[in-house]
């Protein structure tokens, strides 16, 4: 493909970017379903029966050109589809088709009362939906949270898995082997205690190494609206219960039991560490070293690829994406 129409392509989608950063509201307000939030690209909605109650997942859909595969994107714990944004429309420029559902619980989709949320049913429900599409075959690519949801669905649904592509994902190391189990109902509270400002400086700190800029902005505006919108208990709960996942959905220790080409892409700033602030009694085990843990993992996973982006966090699609698209110009 012609440098200067990845060039275009990617400009414009930062435009669009940018211009939901500047028409940013300072105290939106959302329900939810996030039903007055613009998504990038039309949003759809699978509806199924799951855990004995009706559920809708929304998802994005970019078809495929010619006969090309398609790539299914999963998000991460703090975000919803949108933010795939630039990475989709730089795949779906290169012909590849694109989906990208929002999973039960998050973004646009359905926030049950109750749930029993596992990494094995959000993979059954996304497989579900892609059989709905009529797509056979699937390349999986999760960041953070999602790393460990595409790896769940790798193990699941192998055979129509064509590659596996994980950036920054966390649950590269089995936390409760580390740190004690907490309730639900103390994540809850965490939740509940959420300002804009705290969202804003766990990011700037977590993710860009203390630096801000005004496009990071974005990613703040979900927090904002739900924090300020009438249903935020309900997502607060949900939010709760997503939080389990991460340390009772360990994925670390079947690494090994991989079938399909894997490949990650690892900013090694990143020290995502999920519970350090809980370790157990004696433990001085360091979480969240992410410039150790790729090559550990790489050498875990049957046929893997690892790309180390030096002097990057969490997010490599934001903070760097130049650097992170010439490592996707390698894998698709």
């Amino acid at each position: 493909m012609p440098r200067w129409f990845c060039t275009v392509v990617l400009g414009m989608t930062l435009s669009t970017f940018s211009l939901l950063v500047s028409a940013a509201d300072e105290s939106p307000s959302y329900d939810a379903r996030l039903s007055d939030y613009p998504y990038p690209f039309d949003v759809h909605t699978f509806a199924f029966d799951s855990q004995r109650q009706p559920l809708e997942m929304a998802y994005m859909h970019l078809p495929a050109k010619g006969d090309k595969s398609t790539v299914l994107l999963l998000h991460g714990k703090n975000f919803a589809a949108d933010y795939w944004e630039n990475t989709a429309a730089y795949l779906h420029a290169k012909g590849y088709g694109v989906l990208m559902p929002d999973q039960i619980g998050f973004g646009k989709s359905s926030k049950p009362a109750h749930y029993q949320f596992s990494f094995e049913a959000l993979a059954a429900n996304t497989k579900a939906l892609v059989d709905k599409l009529g797509i056979e075959q699937v390349s999986v690519m999760g960041h953070s949270m999602g790393g460990m949801l595409a790896t769940r669905y790798a193990l699941q649904y192998g055979d129509s898995v064509e590659r596996l592509v994980l950036v920054n994902p966390v649950g590269l190391e089995d936390y409760l082997r580390y740190v004690q189990y907490k309730d639900p109902s103390f994540f809850y509270q965490q939740e509940l205690g959420k300002t804009l400002d705290k969202v804003r400086a766990y990011q700037k700190k977590n993710y860009y190494d203390g630096e801000w800029k005004p496009e990071y902005e974005a990613l703040t505006q979900i927090h904002a609206g739900w924090i300020n919108g009438p249903d935020w208990e309900r997502v607060a709960w949900n939010n709760a219960l997503t939080y389990d996942l991460i340390f009772t959905g360990a994925v670390a220790n079947e690494f090994d039991q991989l079938t399909v080409p894997t490949f990650l892409i690892i900013g090694t700033r990143d020290t995502t560490g999920p519970g350090r602030g809980w370790k157990k009694p004696g433990v001085d085990y360091e979480l969240g070293r992410y410039d150790q843990l790729g090559e550990r993992v790489a050498q875990q996973i049957p046929n893997a690829t690892l790309f180390e982006l030096e002097d990057v966090g969490h997010m490599p699609q934001f903070e760097a994406f130049d650097r992170y698209r010439e490592r996707l110009d390698k894998i698709f």
